[in-house]
């Protein structure tokens, strides 16, 4: 059993900053790529930030110049700091964690429930 919990989501004002955290725990062998997609309503689910284990980062257009993904392995932790919000990021952001529960299992995507981020004024 794999859990993955994401915190920090909430109202910003355009142009403000908000970072996010999500946390995987549960029957974790190795964590290989974390990172976080958002969804606003009547729109699919995209891409915001990927990372790897070395640190080694992926961004959407978007996001880059604005967005940072990081994370912390000892604690299975992977955040996203979100500058110069504007009001087209508000959306559900969801983080997930690719994670390999047994030494010879297959990798599998795990999904977080989703935090809610506004930029509004």
């Amino acid at each position: 059993q794999v859990q993955v919990v994401e915190s920090g989501g909430g109202l910003v004002q355009p142009g403000g900053s908000l970072g996010v955290s999500c946390v995987a725990s549960g029957s974790i062998f190795a964590i290989y790529t974390m990172g976080w997609y958002r969804q606003a309503p009547g729109k699919e689910r995209e891409l915001v930030a990927n990372t790897d284990r070395a640190g080694m980062t992926n961004y959407a257009d978007f996001a880059k110049g604005r967005f940072t993904v990081s994370r912390d392995n000892a604690k299975n932790t992977v955040y996203l700091q979100m500058n110069s919000l504007k009001p087209d990021d508000t959306a559900v952001y969801y983080c997930f964690a690719n994670v390999r529960k047994q030494p010879s299992a297959l990798i599998t995507g795990y999904w977080g429930q989703g935090t809610q981020v506004t930029v509004s004024s």
